[in-house]
């Protein structure tokens, strides 16, 4: 699933395809809201909020989409009728068409109304305004819950996803297993956010998911900043020991983090 940089970076390219300018083409193929017509609306703006992307109109709506596990937008010059099966949102503009492709979910809410679809989240790591004291509230809300899980539900700190909640646990050597009393009865909860923080922030306008995945299926090493992500097996560059795999939370919604069981405790 894309993480929160990724998402961040689809907002910025969208945002600088479509803001100000009116729409010429709308074509949600989504049953819930595939009769909506928005033509002659000018963007506003386009933004993230964690994993969630949010298209502002000057109407007061608000498209919202989420791209989930394979979804994507992609802007091209304007041409042709979009024919792919694939394409869940067309919007175009006089200079620009963004298809929205596989994606999870798309649903039109009023601007003012957006609460209900992203207020249950938690502070966004890529927020300027990220409040680290509400994000660590939040963590210590659950206290006996393993590190790993919690870094993972986005109403604790929204943006982080199995790769970027690997990576941050490494970097504070915390193992996804620890709970949050443990690591906060040794003063490291506040680094793992800051680490969290610093992690996704650099990731916006480095490699990202997105080159990761197209490396990893062409057979190729994970990009250098990822220090244990897709690395099971292979040694831990802090200590030497072996990369391990290890799920973490409940069914259908378990998902797979790495980490040395050496040097993260």
């Amino acid at each position: 699933m894309p993480e929160g940089d990724a998402v961040l970076r689809t907002a910025r390219r969208l945002h600088a395809a479509l803001a100000g300018a009116p729409i010429t083409t709308w074509d949600l193929r989504w049953p819930s809201v595939a009769t909506s017509d928005q033509r002659g609306a000018v963007t506003v703006e386009v933004v993230a909020r964690g994993k969630h992307l949010l298209h502002r109109l000057d109407r007061g709506i608000t498209l919202h989409t989420h791209l989930r596990m394979d979804g994507s937008w992609r802007v091209r010059a304007p041409g042709p009728p979009v024919r792919d099966p694939w394409a869940r949102a067309v919007v175009g503009a006089p200079g620009a068409v963004a298809v929205g492709r596989r994606l999870g979910l798309v649903e039109l809410v009023r601007t003012s109304d957006e609460h209900r679809v992203v207020g249950h989240l938690g502070p966004d790591l890529l927020d300027p305004d990220f409040d680290a004291d509400e994000a660590l509230a939040r963590l210590r809300s659950t206290p006996q819950r393993p590190l790993g899980e919690t870094l993972l539900d986005q109403r604790v700190m929204a943006g982080l996803g199995t790769m970027w909640a690997s990576e941050a646990l490494h970097a504070a050597a915390l193992g996804p297993l620890t709970t949050v009393a443990d690591a906060d009865a040794r003063d490291r909860l506040g680094a793992l956010v800051g680490d969290a923080r610093t992690i996704l922030v650099a990731a916006v306008d480095g490699p990202g998911r997105s080159t990761y995945r197209v490396r990893a299926r062409a057979g190729a090493p994970p990009p250098a900043e990822h220090r244990v992500y897709g690395k099971a097996g292979q040694p831990c560059p802090r200590c030497g020991a072996t990369v391990r795999s290890v799920e973490v939370g409940q069914a259908p919604t378990a998902r797979t983090l790495q980490w040395c069981p050496r040097c993260q405790v």
